[in-house]
């Protein structure tokens, strides 16, 4: 049996800027972070011919042009389209649709299963790469690079994605005392609703390529959002950066005013009245998680606490995308 895990992931400032019909006109760049909450996928060879898949949904099918699942008919057209016999699980720790990445980390995770299935290995760059080619040009979703990077490299990253479609990845350079108390003081709580990223993501993109100067005015201010997010961060200035969250989530409603409903703007004025510096709805909006940076996170805990929003506690993943 093969298994492998790939992390799910936060956008720390930038995103956004990572969308193609953005970063092909003006270049994009995001801060973001891997998180200890996975995508599993596991690999075995059954007793009989089939395709046999557990998703949240099951298949059998005789052939992978009949696969209903996109990604996994695409994957295995890719890498082994005369495959006869093979049974794919996939599990989460987090459900779709709540901005964590999770379809990226789906993809990279599969990906990384059939590749060592057959004994092969594949570097996180090329991985990522892989993962983009089905998602954005095989499979046309409107969505950007970030998840599908930071899932296979993992830890602290600063991504940028140039102008001719390259893509770097480095390390965020903090101190250690910095990335105890960034990862003791972001809170994340679920908000309840769940969505779906290529829709509000579409319109984004389609603004885009218009040259909507509106829309094309406030991703260049969130990208510079992502470069002195990342000078916060690597000064030790949490306190600002936390201040910066705030402003990041006032162009993320100017961007996608639909994206965030009367529920989530209340819970996330009052999580600034008890305890929280700054937040956002981490991913393209609609629901998912509410990620604050804390001056006082009891407070926040307690009273997130009194309106049944859960919290879900976790730590930076630093390893990636890797068979466990």
């Amino acid at each position: 049996m093969i298994i492998t895990r790939s992390p799910l992931r936060i956008t720390l400032g930038g995103g956004g800027t990572d969308l193609p019909s953005f970063y092909k006109k003006y270049g994009g760049f995001l801060v973001a972070g891997a998180i200890d909450k996975y995508v599993f996928t596991s690999i075995i060879k059954p007793y009989e011919d089939g395709i046999f898949l557990k998703y949240s949904k099951i298949e059998k099918k005789n052939s992978i042009s009949r696969v209903s699942h996109p990604i996994i008919r695409e994957a295995l057209k890719k890498y082994d389209k005369n495959l006869k016999r093979i049974e794919i699980t996939t599990l989460a720790d987090v459900p779709s649709g709540t901005g964590l990445g999770s379809s990226g980390s789906f993809t990279n995770s599969l990906i990384k299963a059939l590749f060592s299935y057959k004994n092969k290995n594949i570097s996180a760059k090329k991985l990522a790469e892989e993962s983009c080619n089905i998602e954005i040009n095989k499979l046309k979703e409107p969505i950007g690079k970030q998840d599908q990077y930071i899932s296979a490299f993992g830890g602290l990253k600063k991504i940028y994605f140039k102008k001719d479609g390259k893509v770097i990845v480095k390390k965020l350079e903090v101190k250690q005392d910095t990335y105890k108390k960034l990862e003791q003081n972001l809170l994340l709580f679920f908000t309840g609703y769940t969505r779906s990223a290529s829709k509000i993501l579409k319109k984004q993109n389609v603004m885009s390529n218009k040259k909507n100067p509106e829309m094309l005015k406030n991703l260049n201010e969130v990208k510079k959002i992502g470069y002195q997010s990342c000078h916060l961060l690597e000064n030790n200035d949490l306190d600002q950066f936390g201040e910066l969250l705030n402003y990041n989530w006032k162009k993320k409603i100017e961007r996608s005013p639909e994206g965030v409903n009367k529920r989530i703007k209340f819970l996330y004025n009052d999580a600034l009245n008890n305890g929280a510096i700054g937040g956002k709805l981490v991913g393209a909006g609609g629901g998912g998680f509410l990620m604050f940076y804390c001056r006082d996170k009891k407070s926040l805990k307690k009273r997130m606490s009194k309106f049944n929003i859960q919290e879900l506690n976790f730590h930076f993943d630093n390893r990636g995308t890797k068979t466990i």
